[in-house]
C-alpha cells in the first residue's frame, strides 16, 4: 500500500471514529434548566392497595417557555405511569433559548 492510500485510510478511520463519538454524546439538559415547579406524583390508590412499588423513568422534552412539551415513558409499572404523566403536566422549568431534554425518575413506595 502506497503512502497516499495509507493516509487516506487513516483519515477515513479518524473521520468515522469522530462521527461515532459525536452521535453518542449525551448532552446534559436537566442540569442546565432550573425547575420552578415540580409537584410529586400522588401514589395511585389501586397501586397502594396492591402494594405495587417501583420506579417510573420518563424522558421529557422541555419547550423554551419551560413547559414540558413531550413525555416518553422509558419504564415503570402501568399502575404508576399515569400518575407521573398527570403530574408532569404541572411541572414548569425556567425559560431557555431552545428545547432541552431530561430523563426523570419517580420512586413509589407504600
Amino acid at each position: 500500500m502506497d503512502g497516499k492510500a495509507k493516509t487516506t485510510k487513516i483519515a477515513i478511520r479518524v473521520f468515522l471514529t469522530m462521527a461515532l463519538f459525536l452521535t453518542t454524546v449525551d448532552l446534559p439538559a436537566q442540569e442546565t434548566r432550573k425547575v420552578i415547579s415540580n409537584p410529586a406524583p400522588s401514589y395511585p390508590e389501586t397501586a397502594r392497595r396492591f402494594r405495587v412499588t417501583g420506579v417510573v423513568k420518563v424522558q421529557v422534552v422541555i419547550a423554551p417557555d419551560g413547559q414540558i412539551k413531550i413525555t416518553k415513558i422509558i419504564g415503570g409499572h402501568p399502575l404508576l405511569v399515569n400518575a407521573v404523566e398527570e403530574t408532569l403536566k404541572s411541572w414548569k422549568y425556567a425559560p431557555a433559548g431552545a428545547e432541552t431534554t431530561a430523563t426523570l425518575e419517580f420512586r413509589f413506595n407504600p
